[in-house]
């Protein structure tokens, strides 16, 4: 049913439910796992780094070496699983880049983590789990993690 599972991660305690559970599906079905990460431009681009004299110290560094570690530990975990994986990094708007990288691969589903929040918070600050459902076509799995307020 699926050959090719895109799974997209930040690295944070809802990814962990939702790496989990693509790995399952990727063993299951004996299908390409793709794991994303995409280092936010909007958080690169905010914050001014004036503390920072050398670029390699600001926020997009430490958000690729977040990256790399989230991907390395995805890479060791598939392999112990016994599942092909694929691991990609990008830069940019996290639901464009999800959306685009799996039309780009023709991901047959897509598995999402969020945490489960209170409707306020999400009103104020959205989710990129939220946009990614609105602009993709393809099948997609959200696997909800509640966080302690």
């Amino acid at each position: 049913m699926y050959d090719s599972i895109l799974l997209s991660t930040d690295g944070t305690v809802a990814s962990e439910r939702a790496e989990a559970h693509a790995l399952d599906l990727a063993a299951a079905h004996d299908a390409v796992l793709h794991v994303l990460y995409v280092v936010d431009e909007a958080v690169v681009t905010a914050y001014s780094g004036d503390e920072y004299v050398d670029e390699a110290e600001g926020p997009e560094h430490g958000l690729e070496e977040l990256g790399e570690e989230a991907l390395g530990a995805l890479r060791d975990r598939a392999a112990a699983a016994g599942v092909d994986v694929e691991t990609a990094m990008r830069h940019g708007r996290p639901d464009e880049a999800i959306v685009r990288y799996a039309d780009d691969h023709d991901a047959d589903l897509l598995v999402l983590g969020t945490k489960h929040r209170p409707d306020e918070y999400r009103a104020l600050l959205g989710s990129v789990t939220d946009r990614v459902l609105r602009l993709t076509t393809r099948p997609t799995t959200v696997v909800k993690t509640a966080v302690e307020e």
